[in-house]
């Protein structure tokens, strides 16, 4: 670890301990150069793929997102905050499990369709009839039925 007062590359870790939040540990260190003390703090680094979407366009996994378009198509349905983030952690847990870098936009559709029918039938609905640009009532139809 580089000192950041001198640069000098020599540096003792004098303490070490778990934050209080126990996602990082926190060390103190003592540059051999010029004596001065300061912190770093290590954290794991989770890295979600990025998402393809339909355009070819890369953009970074957003889980604000995802809650936004879950709760808009949960509107006024009894579902609590603790589904729609245990839904949530689930479509991340298949995204970070899968191993790949890039994961086309559709695939997230169909993550969030799959949640959606298994919380929720009438949100389920909602969800896939905008997700799936439905043109006509037969194509919904048959979507219920399979319901």
């Amino acid at each position: 670890m580089r000192c950041p007062y001198c640069s000098h590359d020599d540096t003792q870790v004098v303490e070490t301990r778990e934050s209080e939040e126990g996602d990082a540990i926190r060390r103190r260190r003592r540059c051999l150069g010029c004596d001065k003390r300061f912190t770093t703090y290590e954290r794991s680094e989770i890295s979600l793929p990025a998402i393809v979407k339909k355009d070819g366009s890369r953009v970074e996994f957003d889980p604000t997102k995802l809650r936004a378009s879950m709760v808009l198509a949960l509107r006024k349905r009894p579902v609590s905050i603790e589904q729609v983030d245990a839904a949530i952690e689930r479509i991340q847990d298949k995204l970070l499990t899968g191993g790949a870098r890039e994961v086309p936009s559709a695939r997230v559709g169909e993550l969030v369709m799959r949640e959606l029918k298994r919380i929720d039938k009438v949100a389920y609905v909602r969800f896939a009839s905008v997700y799936r640009q439905f043109e006509d009532v037969d194509a919904f139809r048959q979507l219920i039925r399979d319901i």
